[in-house]
């Protein structure tokens, strides 16, 4: 470093005193030597290679020793003429990622902005069309089933909620207050596009038409699951809508996420992956390999983060000192987009063009999606402890994104008060006698605990099997009498 800024005083003394300082006709430049593309990888930068340098550099291995890679793009640096206010913006050189531009001005990027990135909306909080707003519209079809599905989702969240608080279930997650996220993201996707969740988006799989039963299946864990009563509730999985099954650790799916759709990528599937996670799965150093992951292969994936204030008990003021997600994007050289959360219209027209850009660029693409968890965190969490009531009530009624989106399908005539109580209704009784269903049926065998892993069970499985059948005769009234031993 020493040798290099005596150098470089050197090299600022010889322009200024036969040049000029840095006024160098018809922009000389310097050795070609210098982050010269087009040396090859294997040769070393010397005067053999690429000219003499200057007398006044001398001929210290520390410049010219240096090697190149082929993988690394850098170019000259070139000398441009001074400007009007003494400093050297015109200055710049070709460096790894892009030309960099010199300025004499000693300046710290800050840390925060001036301003905060705008959230992308259509509709008000009254469920009117903001005037010249931008938007992907939607059919009389599509947008009826998405509020159908919103409906659908809250209604299976409440009974749900219910039933666990019963002792009927054994825990159970809920999505209110960020239905639009769910169902608008899924209505601006494709069946062939590949969802990796986290446990809050059930209305993706209900969107691609997971079946009420199904879900009351999953949840009472009977013989109808399809993960055979092994994973808790809400943890749904169905290689059929493309939809993998919820795993637990935070932010776990995000490296995933990018991996399959670099596998897409490379077998030129036009489709691409979407992965959800909330705020506080971007403290995750998962959330951070993932995005610069994606960034550097190029992966048509779309990340969706549901920034809805709350990590479980932790505010996003204790998350991160940044303008929230959106800008981690950015940094990562991600395209990236805040929009409203709890806005069905802008979340799909945002789901929607990310979809476009992802496949056919290939590219990553982030969404930070504003909204406001209005449940608890799961049936394990009591959330009036750590926030007030009144900001929830607050969310519930003026923010509600189905109410919004009701006042904008009711305003184009194609709903209406008879339509709404009919679908309540029904949507009611299908769940309840969906439940009473999943119920009645049996319960996966106690082998099923053991296989899907191995194609032969290893001895220390066996064993293991052999004790807890030995264990339940022993203690009975310990374990489930419904379960097929």
């Amino acid at each position: 470093m020493a040798i290099w800024l005596r150098r470089s005083r050197n090299l600022a003394h010889y322009l200024k005193a036969e040049k000029g300082f840095w006024k160098v006709p018809n922009q000389t430049r310097l050795s070609p030597c210098f982050f010269n593309p087009e040396i090859s990888s294997s040769a070393t930068l010397t005067g053999e290679n690429c000219g003499n340098p200057p007398s006044f550099l001398g001929n210290s291995p520390t410049l010219f020793g240096s090697r190149r890679f082929e993988s690394i793009k850098a170019g000259r640096e070139e000398l441009d003429l001074e400007d009007e206010n003494g400093g050297h913006q015109n200055q710049a050189m070709d460096f790894p990622g892009g030309r960099i531009s010199f300025t004499s001005e000693m300046r710290f990027v800050s840390e925060s902005p001036r301003e905060r990135i705008p959230c992308y909306r259509v509709l008000d909080d009254n469920g009117h069309p903001i005037m010249h707003s931008n938007f992907v519209e939607v059919s009389k079809e599509e947008a009826l089933k998405m509020y159908t599905s919103m409906v659908t989702l809250e209604t299976m969240d409440t009974i749900l909620y219910e039933a666990q608080r019963q002792g009927r279930i054994s825990f159970y997650v809920t999505s209110i207050g960020e239905e639009a996220i769910n169902i608008a993201t899924a209505a601006a996707l494709t069946p062939h596009d590949v969802v990796l969740p986290q446990y809050r988006e059930p209305g993706v799989l209900l969107w691609r038409g997971f079946t009420l039963q199904e879900f009351a299946n999953q949840c009472l864990g009977n013989k109808a699951d399809y993960g055979k009563g092994r994973q808790m509730p809400i943890h749904y999985g169905s290689n059929k809508h493309n939809y993998f099954t919820v795993s637990s650790p935070i932010a776990t799916q995000i490296p995933q996420a990018v991996g399959a759709a670099y596998s897409l990528k490379m077998d030129r599937k036009d489709a691409c992956v979407v992965t959800y996670f909330g705020d506080g799965g971007t403290s995750e150093g998962d959330f951070h390999a993932g995005l610069n992951f994606a960034a550097v292969m190029e992966a048509p994936v779309v990340f969706i983060c549901r920034n809805n204030g709350w990590a479980i008990s932790t505010p996003v003021s204790q998350q991160f000192r940044s303008d929230g997600v959106v800008v981690k994007g950015k940094a990562y050289g991600i395209r990236s987009i805040r929009v409203d959360g709890n806005d069905a219209l802008a979340v799909y027209s945002a789901t929607r063009t990310a979809r476009e850009m992802a496949i056919t660029e290939q590219k990553p693409i982030l969404i930070e999606a504003l909204t406001y968890r209005v449940g608890h965190h799961s049936t394990s969490d009591d959330s009036t402890k750590y926030r007030l009531v009144d900001e929830i009530e607050h969310w519930k009624t003026a923010r509600n994104p189905i109410a919004r989106f009701r006042k904008w399908v009711n305003g184009t005539g194609w709903w209406s008060d008879e339509d709404e109580s009919e679908l309540r209704a029904n949507v009611r009784k299908q769940l309840l006698q969906a439940i009473q269903v999943a119920e009645k049926a049996e319960k996966p065998p106690i082998s099923d605990l053991f296989t899907d892993v191995y194609e032969s069970l290893p001895s220390n499985l066996c064993e293991q099997e052999e004790l807890l059948r030995e264990s339940i005769k022993r203690h009975p009234q310990d374990y489930p009498s419904d379960v097929p031993t």
